[in-house]
């Protein structure tokens, strides 16, 4: 699997080719899709370009993506968006519509809360566990492990020369990880050398303008189907070599 990460939290200083309205989204999920991605990860962002999980803002966003395209759609939940636990809960709860799954930052306060109220609601939950952090050690922990649809292993580390072996530790730190499917993936100049080592494991991967906006050969990404492409590529040669 590779999943397309369309924006994360950057916003429009960060160039054009970031989407960041309902249809720029929808349009960037077709065109990633059609080049090979099966999952999508998106921040709904509120017209000044903020994280948001207000329905208001995450329904549009979730409607103008599924019109275009058929694959799990799926948002983030990161403290940013709504910094008081009980609250994201609470946004949690009035969604009128629903994404397939969303991620949880289990180093954040309430984490667990906000993974069950996912649940409740029928929605997949991809436990996210930042190297750095303590969210291994809290999630191999929690009771509600076995329940996640996956584990999102984010390499916070962002350096192209040591990021492989971040990896390498949170994946130790995390063990077994209740035997839940694993999705590994870096950031910045850290992301190509952690997508190459999930293709090397077999892992699940993700990649997309969230991650980075350069390209494996440093010229920078025109579009989230062109890192796409590219990540295909590359994951591919690494599998072949593993």
């Amino acid at each position: 699997m590779i999943q397309v990460c369309l924006n994360g939290t950057r916003g429009a200083e960060d160039g054009a080719v970031v989407p960041l309205s309902p249809q720029a989204l929808a349009d960037s999920a077709a065109e990633a899709v059609a080049a090979g991605a099966t999952d999508i990860h998106v921040h709904a962002k509120t017209p000044c370009g903020q994280d948001s999980l207000s329905p208001r803002v995450l329904t549009p966003t979730l409607e103008a993506i599924r019109a275009r395209v058929t694959v799990p759609v799926g948002v983030t939940t990161g403290a940013w968006a709504e910094p008081d636990p009980a609250a994201r809960v609470a946004r949690i709860r009035s969604w009128t519509v629903l994404p397939d799954h969303a991620s949880v930052n289990w180093h954040e306060e309430g984490a667990g809360d906000v993974a069950a109220a996912l649940i409740e609601r029928g929605v997949g939950v991809e436990a996210g566990i930042w190297s750095g952090t303590d969210g291994a050690a809290r999630f191999t922990g929690s009771p509600l492990g076995p329940r996640v649809l996956r584990v999102l292993a984010e390499v916070t580390d962002r350096s192209a020369d040591t990021a492989e072996d971040s990896a390498l530790t949170l994946l130790a730190d995390l063990g077994s990880a209740f035997g839940r499917p694993v999705l590994l993936h870096g950031e910045d100049a850290g992301a190509w050398p952690v997508l190459r080592l999930a293709g090397r494991l077999g892992l699940a991967t993700r990649v997309g303008l969230e991650d980075t906006l350069l390209l494996p050969d440093g010229e920078r990404a025109l579009s989230n189907a062109r890192l796409v492409t590219a990540g295909l590529l590359q994951y591919g040669r690494s599998r072949r070599s593993a």
